[in-house]
């Protein structure tokens, strides 16, 4: 909201002109500050008066003016320290001797920042400019120059034009907050100027004359109130004839508007943007000609069209409200009128309806025809219903005075419909939430100073807030009138005790060590969106029964992407598209975060009533069976060049063993060793993939998948070449951790090694065979590794030879070779039991 200055002085005694102290005063008052706008017109700007005029038709058929203009009174110096008299080249013809103009001297600069200087132009030297309503920034005429006397204007020659007009005012811009609508208006602003300042302060409101007119039908049908509001909390309609559309606008009301962000367009539209701005209410003119009966505010039928101010030809929805006559709907309430009753060059009667509607059907029409505007802004966050009938009033009031019109008694005024509700305050309450003492006096005080109406009985208070302040409703928001209004300067800071404990917990500190480790391997962490469509959802799904298990969001900020993610990778591969599109292909990215995983059993229960009591724990434990599990996983992808081409040295591409590099150092930072398992999960790749699992409380569990990406995977993420990637359940992994540190002894006894050569089936999975020998090799084994995969000469079609290195060792005696072929005959044993394994000789 833009604020100028010298408007905002009509209602509230300034203590500083200064737009700085302004803001700060209503920034103590909670205000949040945004900007501030000064006069684009600056320099030597005069009241001139018209000596002499020569026409002089030039040989381009264009008549130019040759004048002699006086810009100081006899005996004195001009404003730019010139000659009192200048000659001045003119092409407007509107002007004629003896009248007062707008002249800009050399050194003022207009609008555009167009500067003034003496030129010569048609054989003259033009010493300034006569200056238009457009150069000035005060409207869109540019048909002639500014004559003041037809303003209304009567100063001496030499003033200061720029006071005269208003062209030296400046403005505040502060940012209104949705429960602050009231502050949408100078008449809001001036109040909490007066509220921060203890200026006085005169409403606005106050000074119309309030006439209520009759004989104009309007009728309300609203057959489906939403939220069971009433549609329609104030409507006053009025009617003035004779209007001039032509009547230039005042030169203070089009700057005026100007400063506060709109341009001036006609003096009917100028005067209803004019009272909106003052008091809050936004206000529509039709042109009384143009309608058939009287006006009937309802819900659009379903398909109903309507062509708006814009020119688009909108389709209704039935949760629209309408303003309607005989013929049809002809504008949409509260956020744009319609084309065909508009007021234009040749309206001459003026039905102008001041109207207060009901918040959520204007705010639910703006952002379904995705039509914000001034009056819809005003409208969803709030407006007075009491103050419909003076807003009208003063609009007929600057209709008479500046369009010639003539104030009818004909029009309508429907009784005002106010939600104040009661509310209880203790007295006590205030200085409970804010932990600063209020005497009862003092928040008595403030409650009266914003308006409302307190009564007291005993240390309870009863407050009904005033009319323009919706957003009053329970205890608390009189608590913050209270400190706002007092000060929140008085508040003291005091930081709160840290309670006892024992510092992070160990899923906390497991999480971090996770994350250090992985950027020191260096991967870069990232953010993804958590949002995603339902075949994002499915690439990494295990099975068609899980894919269906998706989170939809009630209102989903992406209609394209309604569903919660069941996985991380999605995202980091839109992240890594970003980022090769950019050209940066050789990455390795890293994400830490939460996904949803539905199981198939939540429960659906009723919400919780609003301003009920606390829900017991039956309902809390109903609640608690609607939310899906939120294990938190850790994925990462790369791409690229695992290696960079450096000198003497190519690249190294990345391949699936990247993956596995990084799950070994996830598992490994948090004292996990994991099993790897080849798998074929969607998603990845069938061969080049693993599956991996960790023992948690004796029973093995699955964590994740890691490998090479499926190449239709990796085609449909606009990626190329190998893409490896990994996501495991971190909860499990930190599950599975060890809580207390676990070191490795140091054996003193010498180590006996053997290695073991066994010939399986190629479906064979290596680490259930290693699962087997460490199973049947006992306690002597200190450690096995597969050291070799051969397939070839000498080696069955359809089989495999899987090499495992053995460490044998006794913790109290020196293990002799007998005991330790014993232990290696023992591990054979079980694998040709499980899986048919022969040994290669």
């Amino acid at each position: 909201m833009r604020v100028p200055l010298g408007w905002l002085a009509e209602f509230t005694d300034l203590l500083s002109a200064e737009p700085e102290d302004v803001l700060a005063a209503l920034v103590r008052i909670g205000l949040e500050e945004e900007d501030i706008h000064r006069s684009n017109v600056t320099g030597p700007v005069v009241v001139g008066e018209v000596l002499d005029r020569v026409p002089e038709p030039q040989t381009n058929g264009k008549t130019i003016n040759w004048c002699q203009v006086r810009v100081a009174q006899d005996g004195q110096r001009a404003a730019d320290g010139g000659e009192a008299v200048r000659g001045i080249v003119c092409g407007a013809h509107n002007f004629e001797v003896g009248d007062k103009v707008v002249v800009t001297l050399p050194g003022s600069v207009l609008p555009g920042d167009f500067a003034i200087a003496p030129r010569k132009t048609y054989g003259h030297v033009s010493d300034g400019m006569l200056a238009s309503a457009r150069e000035l920034g005060l409207g869109e005429d540019h048909s002639g120059i500014v004559v003041l006397s037809r303003l209304g204007l009567h100063p001496e020659v030499g003033d200061d034009a720029r006071s005269l007009l208003g062209l030296d005012e400046s403005a505040i811009e502060i940012n209104v907050t949705p429960d602050r609508g009231y502050c949408f208006s100078i008449r809001g602003v001036a109040r909490e100027y007066s509220h921060a300042t203890g200026a006085r302060f005169t409403d606005p409101a106050s000074l119309p004359t309030v006439v209520e007119g009759s004989g104009f039908d309007v009728t309300v049908d609203d057959r489906a109130p939403i939220r069971g509001n009433a549609a329609v909390r104030g409507f006053v309609t009025r009617l003035v004839t004779d209007v001039d559309p032509s009547a230039p606008p005042p030169p203070w009301m089009a700057q005026r508007l100007r400063l506060a962000g709109m341009r001036a367009i006609s003096i009917i539209v100028d005067v209803t943007n004019y009272v909106m701005l003052e008091l809050g209410n936004p206000i529509h003119a039709y042109d009384a000609d143009k309608l058939s009966g009287g006006l009937t505010v309802r819900r659009a039928t379903a398909g109903e069209k309507l062509e708006t101010l814009d020119g688009q030809l909108r389709t209704l929805n039935a949760e629209d409200l309408v303003i309607a006559d005989d013929s049809g709907a002809i504008g949409l309430a509260g956020v744009m009128g319609g084309a065909s009753t508009e007021v234009t060059e040749t309206t001459r009667s003026v039905l102008i309806e001041a109207a207060v509607f009901d918040p959520i059907s204007i705010a639910r029409s703006a952002r379904r025809h995705k039509l914000p505007s001034e009056a819809s802004k005003r409208f969803e966050r709030g407006v007075d219903a009491l103050i419909s009938a003076a807003a009208a009033a003063r609009v007929v009031e600057l209709l008479v005075e500046h369009a010639g019109g003539t104030a009818s008694p004909i029009g309508s005024q429907l009784a005002p419909v106010v939600h104040a509700p009661s509310i209880v305050l203790p007295l006590e309450f205030p200085e409970q939430v804010i932990g600063l003492e209020y005497s009862p006096e003092e928040v008595v005080r403030v409650l009266e100073q914003i308006g409302a109406d307190v009564s007291r009985a005993g240390d309870v208070l009863t407050v009904v807030p005033p009319s323009w302040r919706p957003d009053l409703s329970i205890p608390v928001d009189l608590v913050e009138e209270v400190a706002r209004i007092v000060g929140y300067d008085k508040i003291p800071s005091r930081l709160p005790v840290a309670p006892p404990g024992h510092g992070l917990t160990f899923a906390q500190k497991a999480r971090r060590r996770v994350s250090d480790s992985a950027a020191a391997a260096g991967l870069t962490e990232v953010w993804s969106y958590p949002f995603y469509t339902a075949e994002e959802n499915a690439i990494f799904a295990q099975s068609a029964a899980a894919a269906d298990l998706q989170v939809r969001l009630a209102n989903p900020l992406d209609a394209k992407a309604p569903y919660l993610r069941r996985d991380i990778l999605p995202g980091l591969l839109e992240v890594a598209k970003r980022n090769a599109s950019r050209g940066f292909t050789d990455l390795a990215i890293v994400e830490r975060g939460t996904v949803f995983r539905p199981n198939g059993t939540e429960l659906v229960v009723d919400p919780l009533p609003v301003g009920g009591v606390f829900p017991g724990a039956e309902t809390i434990e109903a609640l608690r069976s609607t939310v899906p599990g939120q294990p938190v996983h850790i994925a990462a992808v790369f791409t690229g060049n695992a290696v960079p081409k450096q000198p003497s040295q190519p690249a190294e591409k990345v391949d699936w063993r990247k993956a596995i590099e990084f799950v070994s150092q996830v598992a490994h930072s948090l004292g996990v060793v994991p099993e790897l398992e080849q798998a074929s999960p969607s998603g990845f790749h069938p061969g080049r993939t693993a599956a991996v699992y960790a023992w948690v409380d004796g029973e093995r569990t699955f964590v994740g998948n890691a490998g090479a990406l499926h190449p239709d995977v990796v085609a449909a993420a606009d990626l190329h070449g190998v893409v490896a990637a990994a996501e495991l359940d971190l909860d499990v992994l930190i599950a599975a951790a060890p809580r207390t540190g676990v070191a490795m002894g140091l054996g003193t006894m010498p180590v006996a090694t053997q290695d073991v050569s066994l010939v399986v089936p190629e479906s064979t999975v290596a680490a259930a065979l290693l699962a087997a020998v460490r199973e049947g090799a006992g306690e002597l084994l200190e450690d096995a590794v597969l050291v070799d995969d051969y397939r070839g000469t000498g080696i069955p079609e359809g089989s495999k030879s899987l090499t495992f290195a053995l460490r044998f060792r006794a913790p109290d005696r020196t293990l002799t070779a007998a005991e330790a072929s014993a232990a290696r005959n023992a591990a054979i044993a079980v694998a040709e039991e499980r899986f048919g394994a022969t040994v290669r000789v």
